[in-house]
């Protein structure tokens, strides 16, 4: 067993995982909770709040590398799974708001306003906290199973199937920023008031959060690790560099596509109800297009295949971000685009080969 969990990660990788935990799960809450906000130690409120929502991202940069860094399958729509598990996080949040909301109803504020009676169908069950978990989890695992059954038994790969994923998303945020869909319009979820009885302003909630965040990133890279390095990781290759040659040798590819990308979507959907209640709003600006795009650039930058990489990449790219979008917000988009140049230009392994380049030297 001990051999089995060496090979898996390697000490160095176990000792790197080790300190993260460390750092993320007890160090930084502990500085958030239990020093005065006088001290130059403590981490504040907002930097709290960011980094939960960074570590967010890099879940689904991790998810991204999975289908594209290991499987060749590009999406220009893990947007969309992110988001659709944000919206049933959220559907449970507006529903423990009750009767604070603005028109003291038990409907949420949006339904109110909109003159709707009673709750839809498909907001049934949504006020109890398991059936949102249920609902995280199948929400996008059954979207991202239908449509990739259908799409990988026709074989639609390389562009074609990133035009269509990027379709599928644009497709969704239309539905979703209509009102008679029942998900708030335009204007989302907003206003939340508690999670499981806690109040959401309290601040041992948000660091309780911050380390289920950090506790379920961990766990989704040992899981993402565990795949890889086994047999169904090497179809995975296989698939990438020469689906044609794995057919011959007798594999379906069918039914390994498949897995690694609803395994991805749910690893988004999981990723975006930990969001949510960090964040404090949801909408279907979370689907644009633009953002599935900005999801595969972390990859990309942080280095495709190796896991690790787009954490670093989702880290550094939504790091920039934050800084741009406050300094010079007008320039953000170009930013961006220069460091997908740079890197596909010159560092075609991301900032991990870079790191591995000087470490050779």
């Amino acid at each position: 067993m001990a051999q089995y969990f060496s090979n898996l990660y390697g000490i160095k990788g176990w000792a790197a995982l080790g300190l993260f935990g460390l750092l993320f799960v007890i160090v930084i809450p502990a500085l958030n909770l239990f020093l005065p906000e006088s001290s130059a130690l403590r981490v504040p409120d907002y930097a709290l709040s960011l980094i939960g929502k960074i570590m967010c991202y890099a879940i689904v940069a991790m998810a991204m590398d999975l289908i594209w860094g290991y499987a060749g399958i590009l999406s220009l729509g893990h947007g969309l799974f992110f988001a659709l598990g944000g919206y049933a996080c959220g559907m449970y949040l507006m529903r423990m708001i009750g009767t604070e909301g603005q028109y003291g109803s038990t409907l949420p504020d949006f339904m109110v306003f909109l003159d709707w009676k009673e709750l839809p169908w498909y907001w049934q069950g949504t006020d109890m906290f398991w059936y949102a978990l249920l609902l995280v989890v199948l929400a996008p695992g059954l979207l991202a199973f239908i449509f990739g059954y259908f799409a990988f038994r026709s074989r639609i790969k390389g562009v074609y199937f990133s035009i269509i994923t990027q379709a599928l998303t644009f497709a969704f945020m239309l539905l979703f920023f209509r009102n008679e869909t029942g998900f708030g319009g335009n204007n989302g979820f907003t206003d939340f008031k508690r999670i499981v009885g806690y109040s959401l302003t309290d601040p041992a909630t948000r660091a309780g959060l911050f380390i289920a965040t950090a506790i379920f990133l961990m766990m989704a890279l040992l899981m993402c690790r565990f795949i890889v390095v086994s047999k169904l990781g090497r179809v995975l290759t296989a698939i990438r560099d020469a689906e044609s040659r794995l057919m011959f040798c007798g594999y379906n590819p069918l039914h390994y596509k498949l897995f690694a990308w609803t395994f991805s979507a749910v690893l988004c959907g999981i990723a975006g109800a930990l969001y949510v209640p960090q964040v404090g709003i949801i909408n279907p600006s979370e689907m644009s297009p633009a953002n599935s795009i900005e999801i595969a650039i972390w990859a990309a930058v942080g280095g495709r295949g190796t896991l690790v990489g787009p954490l670093l990449g989702a880290g550094l790219v939504n790091g920039a971000k934050s800084w741009f979008t406050a300094a010079f917000p007008e320039y953000w988009l170009f930013f961006l685009g220069f460091i997908f140049i740079i890197v596909t230009l010159f560092l075609p392994q991301g900032v991990i080969g870079l790191l591995r380049r000087f470490k050779k030297t």
